[in-house]
């Protein structure tokens, strides 16, 4: 499982036109889902995630998580994380999970995070073609994945 998380202080996703979801401070998830992940994994990024500590603190050291300040959460799926870009110009999204695997994944990754945050997730529709805006609060932009758990 790998995830992009953005610290934003707005954020929305547009489906067809209509606003589907939005949230003020918090964080912006990009989950990405591949073959081989499993509940363990699903638990152990959005415990990482739900804790981990990126926002300012009354000293402007980031000391506190996102249920410190009360923040919201919105996750989107994006199969395109799992891009290769060895050969050609054109991404290979092979190494990404199918869509049926992908989205019970997701949904797992969607609820563990909830439970862990006490609030509810916000999210865009999975596989459908989504507008994500957002205001990337500082800017703070870290990327982690599963597998490889630096």
């Amino acid at each position: 499982m790998r995830a992009v998380i953005q610290r934003v202080t707005e954020a929305s996703v547009t489906i067809d036109g209509t606003v589907k979801s939005k949230i003020k401070n918090g964080l912006v998830v990009l989950l990405g889902i591949e073959p081989e992940d499993t509940l363990a994994d699903a638990i152990w990024l959005s415990k990482k995630i739900g804790h981990m500590r990126i926002f300012g603190d009354d000293k402007g050291l980031m000391n506190l998580s996102v249920q410190d300040v009360d923040g919201e959460v919105m996750v989107i799926s994006q199969f395109t994380l799992f891009a290769s870009t060895v050969k050609g110009s054109r991404p290979s999204f092979i190494k990404a999970a199918k869509p049926e695997m992908a989205r019970l994944m997701y949904e797992m990754f969607c609820k563990e995070l909830r439970d862990i945050i006490s609030r509810p997730i916000r999210t865009g529709e999975f596989g459908a073609d989504m507008k994500v805006a957002l205001v990337n609060n500082g800017p703070v932009t870290i990327i982690m994945d599963s597998k490889n758990k630096e």
